[in-house]
């Protein structure tokens, strides 16, 4: 009789779960029907611990299975962290799943009381280091072709949507909380080989004196940007651990929630990019304000990327020291540059960035639009050289030299083709690729909002079974 209005006549099992709870022994708890929560909460209160059950709830990862018993939770005091995309409890256990590691170590801290559980393997360095993204990184062996997607954790997600109704973007990156659930439940979701930590290429601007606001439908403004050489003094140095901690914070329990076998991603935008973005003050698709600026006066051009340089690469230093096994280096506008204005303005600013990250990290450099430009990005560092969808990948690897590792590089819009075509899709690149070292499957920019999470999947299995050496 759990589902009636009663309690049912033998106690003993609630009783039990709720000491359980009260005790800080259980991770995840899911209420199936509403009386459920009403049922706890005076079982709790009339054995005398119902503010430890409370206290033992704020760090569980709490399902409901539907607004019904959400509402009846709330109505007791209790905040359900999640709903099932249907109301039933076999789609509950798979929310539970795919959400609820990311959810606890959202909740607790890293440092202090430890959560329950068992403790981390003394191996678990060794097996970072041996995990398929990082030996690929490497170009070693590996049993399979390690795969991630750009934008795996975002809008094509219903999880991350209905975050994103109460939770603003820019709150949600300074939630150490919240970039844990959304980083580690995306690759519980889809089976990707590594994590990216969830934040934003411009979260380095406010620190740095030029304030960002994220308007909807409209992406991001910059407040006051950079319109002649005086406002190049405005830019103020960025301390990443004082500035930036809450992004430490979130990688820290990020990776303290991701399986032992799964690397964290860090990232930062380009020299370039960012400078693009404080010049133009918004999106552009001419990028003419900043082609003026660093045409007219090349020296305060200089000196902007000189002082982003050297704040990047510091910021990626502290991520890498705060628990990311590799970075990743957008450069997201640069393809609008001619090879002769990027080896003139961007060749030595980025060479100065990479030169400036921690040894034996590995590092992605990334940007769109860039086929003319590979081995000039190749010039200027990396681990891993990313190819976007426009680029033939064999013909671009050809140009790097086999002695480079790529990453890329499906066309996005592929995802929204039938789940058959994916596959095939899938197929004939890795074919392509014929299992030569170094390549690690991506696609060629991030995942589109509206693409289906099943097609998500589906992609990732098929690279996982159709690479598989052996």
């Amino acid at each position: 009789p759990v589902y009636r209005w009663a309690l049912p006549e033998d106690l003993a099992p609630l009783t039990a779960a709720a000491r359980e709870i009260a005790g800080g022994r259980a991770d995840v708890v899911l209420f199936t029907a509403a009386a459920q929560g009403a049922h706890l909460v005076k079982v709790a209160q009339t054995e005398g611990f119902g503010r430890a059950l409370r206290a033992g709830l704020a760090g569980c990862a709490v399902g409901s299975v539907g607004p019904t018993t959400t509402a009846e939770l709330r109505e007791l005091g209790l905040d359900a962290d999640f709903e099932p995309d249907h109301p039933k409890m076999g789609h509950l256990v798979l929310a539970a799943g795919a959400r609820a590691r990311g959810i606890v170590a959202g909740k607790r801290p890293v440092s202090g009381v430890a959560p329950s559980g068992p403790a981390p393997a003394p191996d678990a360095g060794a097996r970072l280091g041996d995990s398929v993204f990082m030996k690929a990184c490497r170009r070693e062996a590996v049993p399979y072709t390690p795969v991630w997607l750009m934008r795996q954790a975002g809008r094509y997600m219903k999880e991350y949507r209905l975050l994103r109704e109460s939770v603003p973007f820019l709150d949600l990156c300074r939630r150490p909380d919240l970039v844990a659930e959304v980083t580690v439940g995306a690759v519980e979701r889809i089976g990707v080989d590594a994590a990216i930590v969830f934040s934003d290429l411009l979260v380095v601007c406010e620190p740095m004196g030029f304030p960002v606001a994220y308007t909807k439908g409209d992406g991001p403004v910059i407040t006051g940007p950079i319109r002649a050489a005086r406002d190049v003094d405005r830019l103020r140095d960025l301390d990443p651990d004082r500035d930036l901690g809450y992004v430490m914070e979130g990688i820290r329990r990020s990776r303290a929630a991701l399986a032992p076998d799964i690397p964290l991603i860090g990232f930062a935008g380009a020299p370039f990019t960012l400078a693009s973005y404080l010049i133009e003050g918004e999106g552009s698709r001419s990028f003419a304000r900043t082609k003026a600026f660093m045409y007219a006066d090349p020296g305060a051009w200089n000196a902007l990327l000189v002082r982003l340089a050297d704040g990047v690469a510091r910021y990626l230093t502290a991520q890498a020291a705060a628990g990311a096994q590799a970075v990743q280096v957008f450069d997201s506008w640069v393809g609008c540059l001619s090879p002769d204005d990027y080896r003139r303005f961007v060749l030595p600013h980025t060479r100065a960035l990479f030169a400036g990250l921690p040894a034996g990290v590995p590092s992605i450099h990334f940007g769109t639009g860039t086929t003319t430009l590979l081995p000039l990005m190749q010039e200027a560092g990396g681990t891993v050289i990313g190819v976007d969808w426009h680029a033939d990948l064999l013909e671009a690897w050809d140009r790097l030299g086999a002695g480079t590792a790529v990453m890329g590089n499906l066309d996005p819009a592929v995802l929204f083709a039938p789940e058959a075509e994916v596959r095939t899709q899938a197929r004939r690149l890795l074919d392509r690729v014929a299992g030569r070292p170094g390549h690690i499957f991506n696609l060629g920019h991030g995942i589109l909002p509206g693409t289906k999470v099943d097609h998500v999947r589906a992609l990732v299995d098929e690279v996982h079974a159709a690479s598989r050496r052996g």
